[in-house]
């Protein structure tokens, strides 16, 4: 299975911005052991803090890859435009959020994307990763 986790804005910092949030382990590091922990699979990994890089990605995998992992951080509550690139692609996103967004602030309650997501994960940590590699996993 060909899977690519895509992160967006400030997922870059994990590690170092509001570890009592977010953890204290930097993303590069738990991509590491996720790749050891689900050999016989195509691990990929992208992030960025712009918004029009996220899309071209979602549009370069979109329909040749087996399932996309979407944190799109704060475009998850603002972002039409990579909500349409969800709805535009044919392969499966399932989106994932660290931290339980619905025991935060109420404009994070809102995902633009949900609807087009085969589901979403929030508030395992960066464990939500790992639940989403096996339910792309399993559901084949």
């Amino acid at each position: 299975m060909n899977i690519i986790i895509i992160n967006g804005p400030n997922l870059n910092l994990l590690g170092q911005r509001e570890t009592s949030i977010y953890g204290s382990g930097t993303f590069e590091d738990f991509f590491s052991i996720l790749k050891k922990d689900f050999p016989g699979h195509t691990l990929n990994y992208f992030q960025s803090n712009i918004e029009g890089e996220l899309i071209d990605q979602l549009h370069l995998h979109g329909f040749n890859t087996d399932g996309i992992i979407l944190n799109a951080g704060g475009y998850t509550h603002t972002s039409v435009a990579v909500a349409d690139a969800v709805a535009a692609i044919r392969t499966p996103v399932i989106e994932v959020h660290i931290s339980n967004v619905y025991a935060r602030e109420e404009y994070r309650h809102v995902s633009l994307m949900a609807k087009n997501c085969k589901g979403v994960i929030a508030g395992f940590g960066l464990d939500s990763y790992r639940l989403a590699i096996e339910a792309f996993v399993h559901s084949k």
